[in-house]
């Protein structure tokens, strides 16, 4: 059974004919310098000890697919959904020690 990268891969556009280049894509780099908490930083590509199980409604699932593909076929980034979840948790996390009450974080769950 085909793989999504497989069923999504950009297919040649027949303008561009067979002189246009592939898109390369490329995995995200790991940062391997620790930061202090303020500047949060997700841990990337390592093995992790620790496990947590999160569950997304359908919608959710697919908005996180569908920007791990736009990441990949936009910007020549390979990041699997994990490393993505692991990315966006870091920026919200950071915007909170930052900014605490004042935060999104705060604003969003505030709300119900």
């Amino acid at each position: 059974m085909p793989s999504a990268d497989d069923l999504f891969r950009p297919t040649e556009d027949a303008a561009a004919g067979a002189d246009a280049k592939p898109r390369s894509v490329r995995a995200v780099p790991d940062d391997a310098t620790e930061t202090a908490p303020a500047q949060r930083r997700p841990s990337g590509r390592v093995r992790h000890d620790e496990k947590m199980t999160v569950y997304v409604t359908a919608e959710e699932l697919l908005s996180i697919e569908h920007t791990r593909l736009t990441l990949r076929a936009s910007h020549g980034l390979a990041v699997d959904r994990g490393r993505l979840v692991r990315e966006a948790l870091a920026l919200v996390l950071a915007e909170y020690d930052a900014n605490g009450a004042d935060s999104a974080l705060v604003r969003r769950l505030a709300e119900g």
